[in-house]
């Protein structure tokens, strides 16, 4: 993001947060760094669990409007960014104004608000408020915070994996054309972005067919003795070896990078004017190698979907909302290509209108992305000229956002409301079957309240090595896959293979963080979205698993979690398994039954993820040396000791004064060494 054109000032009363509190976004170095940390959560993006929020009582409403009152008379006239924060210190509500006193001073009415901004007005315990020089400024900050924060009150982009880009590298004498993801730090050229991983992968195979460049790392590329299998392939020219001199594969660079950039009717006209001279010149090899090139530029257009005539580059959003939830379908187009499209679930209150949700939408999601020339929305919204000014501002050339209302852009626009049309209603039907789901098992169980969050534990080891446990979430829109949690089990008195004591290891670490959480304020039990205290638990073991999760349970106190353990059929059957519950005997259920099969499909992938975590860590340890584990030897000491002595077993049987006379090692390091090694012996 681009910094500001001078430091926000932080202005706020006495009773607001410290400037400590503050977070480092507040500043230009901040808003330049923006907001990159990307996880490594499942690409699906799950549907908002909302509520309907109760109306404030009129007494809290009153409270909060004289906290609001005795803010106005330090807020800044001027643009900036306001916040609204709660007793126990969590943020409300990030937002933007031309000018913050007058913006705040239109939730001081006591009446005629909506449930939702009068029970954010209810529970406002104090404001703090940054200035900034211009509206646009304050726009980028707003989005900075949303993203930082997830205030409960601002519609909320989730979104979780940046988008992959196709890099041809300027750092080589060779370029190198790859897929890259994350912070665009490497000098080169950078295309895109492309809305799935797979978008981009069938691009690049088509461009190495076209273009011949590689695709090899350059450690790789400086070995090389002899050209590689993609040389044999056609693939790439074997730049190299000297297959090819570094002035005719600059050219292929060229034509790749024009290609990309929009010149492809250019680039496929130079190519068939050459095949039709070698044709004519009887130089019948050349010409073949040419028409497999334009035929490899051919696929890549072909596979494009619907591909614009007068549209070079633009995103298209479009919205949807049906029954209190919102879809943004996001299609991406470069080069008169379409390259790919994504749909988008935010978290927004159901009062919202669809314009006010893509308006908040759009800020968040270019808060770390590069806006195209263009920008096609389905929907007018209210920051529209500023959000222009902000993305002209960062990208350094004029970006065009508007809501088309004829021609090709307009049927790009009802192209993408289409998509996100029939991409809600598919979620929402699967939303409303695991809702059904959920109240089968509550029925066959035998609970008589709604299961919002089941969580399904299981433990994996071989003889008691690398042994973690795994915790897997559900909920009404399936799994929540960035609720999962593993736990390396740590307990050095248990009995290798001891599975009750893991579980009991698993759940005692896993409840009493959850109660000190709750304790804090942290995990509210009754979370608005989705809740941090389970409402079932599903043990994958016998009578003993579960009587071993029972008791410790118990012994910390916690209530009102139901516990069922799953016993695997006779020769591990499935369907016919064997249930433990408290108070009842043993039982089974029906072999059609829906919840049993529901309950199979939370078992598998508790015991998918038990098993995944536990090949890693085990795939770990078979690849980690013993020097990893001297405290104060770098890479490049272990690097020179290895160099010295060959393997890890001769470092450890070597003399002290061997270690010395090691290149690069001094004294000091010797000895740690030795002693490492000697004290272990």
């Amino acid at each position: 993001m681009e910094p500001m054109s001078r430091p926000p000032h932080t202005s706020a009363p006495a009773s607001d947060l410290p400037p400590e509190d503050l977070p480092p976004h507040a500043t230009a170095e901040g808003l330049a760094q923006g907001d990159s940390a990307e996880s490594e959560a499942d690409d699906t993006v799950t549907l908002p669990e909302l509520e309907d929020a109760d109306e404030a009582a009129p007494a809290s409403i009153a409270h909060g409007v004289d906290v609001i009152k005795s803010n106005i008379k330090h807020a800044p006239s001027g643009p900036g960014v306001y916040r609204m924060i709660a007793q126990d210190g969590e943020v409300l509500y990030v937002g933007k104004a031309r000018s913050i006193k007058k913006r705040i001073a239109t939730y001081t009415r006591e009446a005629g608000h909506s449930n939702r901004i009068a029970r954010m007005i209810s529970l406002t315990a104090t404001m703090v408020f940054v200035s900034t020089a211009t509206e646009t400024d304050a726009l980028l900050l707003e989005a900075n915070y949303i993203k930082q924060m997830k205030p409960r009150f601002n519609v909320l982009l989730r979104d979780d994996k940046s988008f992959p880009y196709i890099l041809i590298s300027g750092d080589h004498a060779a370029p190198q054309i790859t897929k890259h993801r994350g912070a665009r730090n490497r000098p080169g050229d950078y295309f895109g972005p492309f809305a799935s991983v797979w978008a981009v992968n069938r691009t690049l195979n088509s461009l190495q067919r076209a273009f011949l460049l590689r695709s090899c790392t350059d450690s790789f590329y400086e070995n090389r003795t002899r050209p590689c299998l993609l040389y044999q392939i056609k693939r790439c020219a074997g730049p190299c070896t000297g297959e090819i001199g570094h002035g005719d594969y600059a050219g292929l660079v060229k034509e790749a990078r024009d290609f990309l950039s929009g010149k492809s009717r250019a680039v496929r006209e130079r190519m068939a004017s050459d095949m039709n001279t070698a044709a004519d010149a009887l130089e019948f090899e050349t010409a073949a190698r040419l028409r497999d090139r334009i035929a490899a530029l051919s696929a890549i257009q072909g596979a494009q979907g619907v591909n614009p005539r007068t549209v070079e580059e633009a995103d298209v959003f479009a919205l949807v909302e049906e029954g209190g939830h919102f879809a943004i379908e996001v299609f991406f187009f470069r080069t008169y290509q379409n390259w790919g499209n994504r749909t988008y679930f935010p978290r927004a209150d159901r009062s919202l209108s669809g314009g006010e949700v893509l308006d908040a939408f759009l800020a968040q999601f270019y808060e770390d992305k590069p806006a195209p020339r263009c920008v096609l929305l389905s929907h007018d919204i209210e920051n529209l000229r500023v959000l222009e000014l902000a993305l002209a501002a960062r990208m350094g050339r004029k970006v065009e956002v508007c809501v088309p209302k004829r021609g090709e852009r307009r049927e790009l626009v009802e192209h993408a409301e289409k998509n996100a049309r029939e991409t809600l209603a598919r979620k929402l039907a699967d939303a409303s079957a695991q809702e059904k789901l959920l109240i089968a098992l509550a029925t066959a169980f035998g609970i008589d309240k709604k299961l919002r969050r089941v969580e399904i534990y299981d433990n994996s080891h071989i003889m008691g090595t690398n042994a973690v446990g795994g915790m897997v979430v559900a909920g009404a829109n399936g799994f929540m896959k960035s609720h999962y949690r593993t736990f390396n089990i740590k307990d050095v008195t248990l009995t290798p293979g001891d599975d009750y004591g893991m579980m009991r290891e698993v759940l005692s670490r896993r409840f009493a963080r959850l109660k000190k959480e709750e304790a804090e304020g942290a995990a509210p039990a009754d979370s608005e979205s989705f809740p941090s205290r389970p409402d079932l638990i599903l043990i994958d073991g016998g009578k003993g698993q579960f009587e071993a999760a029972r008791q410790t349970l118990a012994e910390l106190g916690v209530e009102g979690v139901e516990i069922i353990g799953i016993a695997k059929g006779p020769d591990r059957d499935a369907g016919r398994e064997t249930f433990f519950a408290e108070g009842r005997e043993a039982f089974k259920l029906l072999p059609r039954d829906p919840a049993l099969y529901f309950v199979q499909r939370l078992r598998d992938e508790a015991h998918r993820f038990a098993i995944g975590t536990h090949r890693a860590r085990r795939k770990k340890d078979f690849t980690k040396s013993p020097l990893d584990e001297i405290a104060g030897v770098g890479p490049a000491r272990k690097r020179a000791l290895l160099q010295a002595f060959g393997t890890a077993k001769a470092i450890s049987r070597a003399a002290l004064s061997d270690l010395e006379k090691a290149p690069g090692i001094n004294a000091a390091t010797a000895k740690l060494v030795y002693d490492h090694f000697n004290e272990r012996n």
